[in-house]
């Protein structure tokens, strides 16, 4: 008999990882695209600053767009509660295919919106409203991917899987700088900043159709289902799925979030959206000279997720969280430093992906950290409303107030404000738990 049987596993096995590497993909697309749309506007602003705001310098209409790079992510915690708390009570699916929708809309306006010279205020205005929309969009978008693909991924494997959510949000990234060189390369510099950078946006809106309609046909998470069965939570007449009562009771859990998010939200933005506009208005580099630093530092970056999203499966995620702690707080004022005394790419390019590589150490588990930490019937709220409350204050803000230490004059404060953010981050990952260790995740695949 156990000659019979065991071909049979085996088979099942492999039929369940095809299944899931089929989950990941179909989950992955769609945050690519998301992704894509949120970063366009900050690998363009540098050729929409002048279309959307009055005439000044530079760093001011770069300030402008910056500011209103900031408010979308004012709209990123609401995006979390309201899109958190509709996947755990109505899906992860449905979610999802709302959040694409958001963002579409959002790419859109962009696209269509006239010049500050023929609409006056109205124009920036309508950039305000398309990033609010992008950022409802994006607030939902994390928290229900993380939680997803967490849910979907094979035991002992997550760490690996669930590093694909970064994957796709860098490599959006990529696609954003990707098309820019393109267009760089066709189109002149006048052009590109007369009507060139709308082209993007299109594409944009164009690719987050294309994801609704494939967003309809994804599988639910097996998870949620089950959850969903159980009824509300499965605790009768306690709180129901998704609610803030039902989140209030997981006090620690958010407080770890907050902080484990800080100094790895703050460190991200600052060499991936700010580091660009670091090297043009600071060190001097040519825009399409940035552009390209910016392609292939991201590029190895990306490479680098589900290497360090394997190795958290060995080494557990503890270990990794301290390791970027400790890099992180030592890198940031010498590199960026050294940045803003060079002009040579080569050396540009070294001192970007270093620090993206110390970077790799927390964004490749941010997403499985934050979704072991809760149980599924709160799991999206609880991984969205905590990370995007943190992500508003200390990450959507990093270009702002870098620009701002820059026109005070003191830009080389921010380097200081950023490590201090994380160096208190770096106090909470020695003192949290090791996540990967009687996860609410695991606990539930084995009941099951």
């Amino acid at each position: 008999m156990a000659t019979q049987t065991t071909p049979v596993s085996a088979q099942e096995s492999r039929r369940g990882e095809r299944r899931v590497v089929s989950n990941i993909v179909r989950g992955s697309i769609g945050n690519l695209i998301e992704w894509y749309d949120w970063y366009a506007y900050t690998a363009f602003s540098v050729y929409f600053a002048a279309a959307f705001f009055p005439s000044g310098d530079q760093t001011a209409q770069l300030l402008n767009t910056a500011a209103v790079f900031a408010v979308g992510f004012l709209m990123r915690p609401i995006g979390g509660w309201v899109l958190g708390r509709y996947a755990d009570r109505h899906g992860r699916r449905s979610a999802l295919t709302l959040s694409v929708t958001l963002m579409a809309a959002g790419s859109l306006i962009v696209a269509l919106t006239p010049s500050y010279g023929s609409i006056g205020v109205a124009a920036p205005v309508l950039l305000v409203t398309a990033r609010l929309l992008q950022g409802l969009s994006v607030g939902g978008e994390y928290s229900t991917s993380a939680t997803y693909m967490s849910e979907v991924a094979s035991p002992g494997r997550r760490g690996y899987y669930s590093s694909f959510q970064y994957v796709t949000l860098i490599a959006g990234q990529l696609t954003a700088l990707g098309l820019q060189i393109v267009l760089q390369q066709v189109l002149s510099a006048a052009q590109m900043e007369a009507w060139g950078w709308r082209v993007a946006f299109v594409v944009g809106a164009a690719g987050a159709i294309v994801v609704l309609w494939l967003r309809r046909g994804m599988d639910e998470s097996e998870s949620f289902e089950r959850a969903a069965a159980e009824g509300d939570g499965g605790k009768g007449d306690g709180p129901a799925r998704g609610s803030l009562r039902m989140l209030l009771s997981y006090p620690r859990q958010c407080l770890v979030v907050v902080g484990l998010t800080m100094g790895g939200t703050l460190f991200f933005y600052t060499y991936t959206t700010y580091l660009q506009k670091f090297m043009v208005n600071t060190s001097g580099i040519a825009k399409p000279t940035a552009a390209w630093i910016n392609f292939f530092a991201l590029l190895v970056f990306v490479v680098l997720q589900p290497v360090m999203g394997l190795l958290s499966d060995r080494v557990g995620r503890r270990p990794m969280l301290i390791a970027f702690g400790v890099l992180g707080a030592v890198v940031v004022v010498p590199s960026l430093t050294l940045l803003s005394h060079t002009s040579d790419p080569v050396y540009a390019f070294l001192l970007m992906v270093g620090p993206l590589a110390v970077s790799s150490l927390y964004t490749s588990i941010s997403a499985v950290v934050k979704a072991e930490l809760f149980p599924t019937s709160i799991r999206a709220l609880g991984v969205g409303l905590p990370y995007a409350l943190t992500v508003a204050v200390f990450g959507g803000t990093a270009e702002y107030v870098a620009l701002w230490f820059k026109n005070a004059g003191h830009e080389s404060w921010y380097f200081y404000y950023v490590t201090a953010c994380v160096l208190i981050s770096l106090l909470v990952y020695i003192r949290m738990r090791e996540t990967s260790d009687g996860s609410p995740l695991e606990t539930e695949t084995r009941d099951h």
